[in-house]
């Protein structure tokens, strides 16, 4: 079903029901490839040692992507898009964008910036459970990834808002993230020369609310993560998979049933689901519900994509699981039983080898990147 909905290709699920279960296909017999079975997995074993953010000093917030974000092609398994097209001032946006993200100026007390929660390195998520803002204040929430996010419909866990645009003015004024006011940023932007001739080329009428958060929004739809292991693979790109994360894939699809929530290309189903996380944990958060208002959102949160899970611990809106083998536990057991459970949330009975199957699929998902420095990708 998992194949079908994505690819669209009988053909794909042939060949991977054949790996599954015949050891003498082609697919199969590739297994010992050692090489290919370690492809990209320096990057997921550093996402194992990853130190917080306040602990790591400001290395963490520079900007160390390749010059050049224009996207040339989609990487490979995810939708086609084009985030610059042919308007001639796209890239100017993207470029200021860029600039304005990684800018610590923006908030009250130069302390903060969006790098600050969203490092690259770590796939534009945090390894703070809730990261530290303006003041050291403490954040509410763990940062979701921004990977990807040029496909979304709907932004923060608790969907308040539709827009990449909205999204990106939300942290400046939230007094635990920037502390700051929306005109006191354009204020300061209108004082700095180099803001000033930048905005004039992104945009005709220059510096404005408008423009500020089209900048932002134009440079987070560039974060791209495609081309991992199981795309390569699903695609008969003639690169296989060790037999573990086969078999993780097969429970994803299967057993698992991780595919009801985290389906497509992107691996979520932009919606909002109670998996019990956090319930009964004071102060109480009720996620969608508080911006709802409806009694069937209580304790519901977005999906978050499965690509490049292995870089983005810790997990959870709250960032109250540490590892990807807690997650599975926590989802083995049928999360924590709350009035408002979601009916698909139920105990799986994976056997310990099932479960690091999953592991072992889920770390394969780990993409090559659309802002990789061409002498760091592989």
């Amino acid at each position: 079903m998992f194949f079908k909905q994505i690819f669209g290709s009988a053909s794909v699920v042939f060949i991977y029901l054949t790996c599954v279960g015949a050891s003498q296909s082609v697919w199969c017999t590739q297994e010992e490839n050692k090489t290919k079975a370690s492809e990209r997995q320096a990057d997921i074993q550093s996402a194992d040692n990853r130190q917080p953010a306040t602990e790591s000093g400001d290395d963490d917030f520079q900007d160390f992507m390749k010059a050049n974000l224009r996207i040339e092609k989609t990487p490979r398994g995810l939708p086609k898009i084009d985030p610059t097209g042919d308007d001639t001032q796209a890239m100017e946006r993207i470029n200021l964008g860029r600039r304005l993200f990684f800018d610590k100026n923006l908030s009250a007390d130069q302390s903060t910036s969006c790098a600050t929660c969203h490092q690259p390195q770590l796939g534009f998520s945090n390894a703070e459970a809730k990261p530290t803002g303006v003041a050291g204040k403490i954040g509410r929430r763990n940062p979701p990834t921004l990977v990807n996010r040029a496909y979304g419909k709907i932004n923060f866990w608790d969907g308040r808002v539709e827009t990449l645009e909205d999204q990106a003015l939300e942290p400046i004024e939230n007094p635990l993230e920037f502390g700051n006011t929306i005109e006191n940023v354009l204020e300061l932007l209108r004082q700095d020369e180099n803001y000033v001739t930048a905005f004039a080329n992104a945009f005709d009428d220059g510096i404005t609310r408008r423009n500020l958060a089209a900048a932002i929004a134009s440079f987070e739809r560039t974060l791209l993560s495609g081309d991992s292991r199981i795309d390569r693979f699903v695609t008969a790109e003639g690169l296989t998979l060790t037999k573990s994360e086969r078999q993780g894939l097969w429970i994803y699809e299967s057993k698992g049933g991780c595919w009801k929530c985290h389906t497509g290309k992107t691996y979520t189903d932009e919606s909002f689901h109670n998996t019990g996380v956090s319930w009964g944990v004071e102060p109480l958060d009720l996620g969608r519900y508080e911006f709802s208002k409806s009694d069937e959102h209580k304790g519901q949160f977005k999906t978050p994509t499965l690509r490049d899970v292995a870089l983005t611990a810790p997990y959870m809106h709250d960032g109250s699981i540490r590892t990807l083998e807690e997650v599975i536990e926590f989802y083995d057991r049928g999360g924590t039983p709350n009035p408002h459970l979601d009916h698909r949330i139920k105990p799986l009975e994976l056997s310990a080898k099932e479960k690091g199957d999953l592991v072992a699929f889920l770390k394969a998902l780990t993409g090559r990147h659309s802002w990789d420095p061409p002498e760091n990708s592989n």
